[in-house]
């Protein structure tokens, strides 16, 4: 039974394909996992490779098989109807598994053999065969597809607010690479923007202040106050608290007099519409904070 497998990657395109050739799924909001499982040994690797099987120990024991399988999928947090990144990493950072979910797609070792060559559609089949010869229940859910018209997929999921959806043709093998076998359709646009400022809330932030670099100058790109739970509003808080700094670091001052300016050391990653004629984000909403 091989390590890890590096694991395929989309590649990022304007329209749904259609036709028999391809499948098509919801693209999940959340962290990446090839689950491993080899009798009583559980292992649960992230995109990178990291064993974070301690924080993923309910899904990984929830795969009650008794051979070998690899399983490729994503874990997430269903909050609002739709899976919530910023909700995940709040589960995460507190150390809690009850509302994880894992979306498995694809099967990549069954039973001794190697099923990377395999036909897409067929991986899929035997998937969905491994959840009903053993009955498997939620936390862990099999990934739907739908096959032919994309786009009529892509048209529902941004009703539903939804990310996306994720296209792949269904004769294609495995590949530990970022191809065109794999299609990602985006509802939204999503970019990192570094953190200027933020408005407080008694227990958190009520806004956050964005800017982008534009060569040497970081530029204001608007605000977003939407896309948080209390929860992580206040880890948020706590985070920008570490950074305070007494003025704005944009190349040009704005006015708002309820900020509280920070140096630019954590990225918000914001999904939106699209951009203004001003230059500013339009229809922002907060998916996560990192620090570079």
């Amino acid at each position: 039974m091989p390590g890890f497998i590096k694991p395929q990657l989309a590649t990022l395109r304007s329209k749904a394909p259609s036709g028999e050739r391809w499948v098509h799924e919801v693209k999940y909001d959340g962290y990446r996992v090839q689950l491993h499982i080899d009798g009583s040994s559980r292992k649960a690797f992230t995109r990178t490779g990291l064993n974070w099987i301690k924080r993923f120990s309910v899904i990984a024991g929830a795969f009650d098989v008794p051979g070998q399988a690899i399983i490729d999928g994503e874990v997430v947090v269903v909050h609002e109807d739709r899976t919530n990144f910023s909700e995940l990493q709040a589960e995460l950072a507190r150390g809690d598994q009850d509302r994880l979910l894992y979306y498995a797609f694809d099967l990549l070792w069954l039973d001794g053999k190697d099923l990377r060559g395999a036909p897409q559609l067929e991986r899929k089949a035997m998937l969905q065969g491994l959840f009903d010869a053993y009955e498997l229940e939620p936390p862990i859910l099999y990934s739907e597809h739908v096959q032919g018209d994309g786009q009529s997929l892509f048209e529902a999921a941004t009703r539903l607010n939804y990310e996306g959806i994720v296209s792949k043709r269904v004769d294609a093998p495995y590949r530990s690479e970022r191809g065109e076998a794999w299609l990602k359709v985006k509802t939204v646009q999503r970019e990192k923007f570094p953190v200027v400022g933020f408005v407080k809330d008694p227990t958190g932030v009520a806004a956050l202040y964005l800017g982008k670099r534009e060569g040497r100058e970081l530029v204001y790109v608007g605000k977003v106050g939407t896309g948080w739970s209390r929860t992580v509003s206040g880890q948020i808080r706590k985070q920008l608290d570490t950074v305070i700094s007494p003025k704005s670091k944009l190349a040009k001052p704005i006015r708002k007099p309820k900020a509280t300016w920070v140096e630019p050391k954590f990225y918000a990653d914001i999904e939106y519409r699209d951009i203004t004629s001003e230059g500013l984000l339009r229809a922002s909403s907060f998916k996560g904070l990192f620090r570079r």
